[in-house]
């Protein structure tokens, strides 16, 4: 079973395009690459990573396409695409060509428009991946939980996964409508979850391991492991924690379960979802 780290990103930092790095983050405000994760990433035992979009433009492909060229551990990647672009299937058409290239996301958390995802176009859009086989992954916070329910059931056969758990409110402890949603969008057999990004929604300096446990039972017991994959967030993560710090709390929460369950999370599912 190769372990997989399902979610990471690389960027040469650029100021304006990264102001949502703001001056609380200026850990990581500055170039993170492939040469940078390799260590860390084989210190906690990874083979491989999928290296998620982090601008949403043409060129954020061309940049992490060109970083896994160079970087076999790089087993595939989510990029970015617009989605509501009238020459959308050329576009795709022409992705295909690049066996690396697995998926889409759109930052759907930043847009105003908190049901963007619904826009007629959009939904257009989400339609043609599935004859191209890609992949979705779906960047939300807890308020869109009830907006992705109507957008998944539109398309029962599109592999859907939900990024960071759908980001819950773990600073503020706030579980009850959050987990209300997850286990509704869980029923869909199609939706994956990505174990993930819950480092930086909790208190970034003070947080506990305990702090994590209520929204890992939600995710363990809706989704089960077969549709759960661990992801670091690498180097968001960094704000609040370790690349070791975040690979403990779920491999200490996981411990219980068995070796198959486990290799489930750290791997076998990243191998399904994204046909790696």
């Amino acid at each position: 079973m190769p372990r997989i780290d399902g979610h990471q990103h690389f960027w040469k930092f650029d100021p304006v395009r990264d102001s949502w790095i703001n001056d609380d983050m200026r850990v990581i405000q500055r170039d993170f690459y492939p040469e940078d994760l390799m260590p860390t990433l084989h210190a906690s035992s990874f083979e491989g990573c999928i290296s998620v979009q982090a601008d949403q433009s043409s060129d954020e492909n061309k940049f992490l396409l060109g970083l896994a060229a160079g970087n076999e551990f790089i087993r595939g990647i989510v990029g970015w695409v617009d989605l509501q672009a009238r020459d959308l299937h050329e576009q795709l058409s022409l992705y295909k060509g690049s066996k690396v290239i697995k998926g889409f996301r759109h930052i759907l958390q930043g847009e105003q428009q908190r049901d963007f995802m619904l826009r007629p176009d959009f939904m257009r859009g989400i339609s043609m991946l599935q004859m191209f086989g890609y992949t979705y992954d779906i960047l939300i916070f807890p308020d869109q939980l009830q907006y992705a329910k109507t957008f998944i059931e539109a398309f029962p056969d599109q592999p859907f996964v939900i990024d960071h758990i759908a980001k819950p409110y773990i600073r503020d402890k706030k579980l009850t409508e959050w987990k209300r949603d997850i286990i509704d969008i869980s029923t869909y057999e199609n939706v994956y979850c990505k174990v993930s990004g819950m480092v930086t929604e909790a208190e970034w300096f003070h947080w506990k391991k305990s702090d994590f446990r209520p929204y890992l039972d939600v995710v363990l017991e809706s989704f089960g492991p077969s549709r759960l994959m661990f992801g670091s967030d690498w180097p968001v993560c960094l704000v609040a924690a370790t690349y070791a710090s975040v690979v403990d709390v779920v491999t200490e929460y996981f411990a219980a379960l068995s070796k198959s369950e486990q290799d489930d999370i750290f791997g076998n599912t990243a191998v399904k979802f994204y046909n790696l």
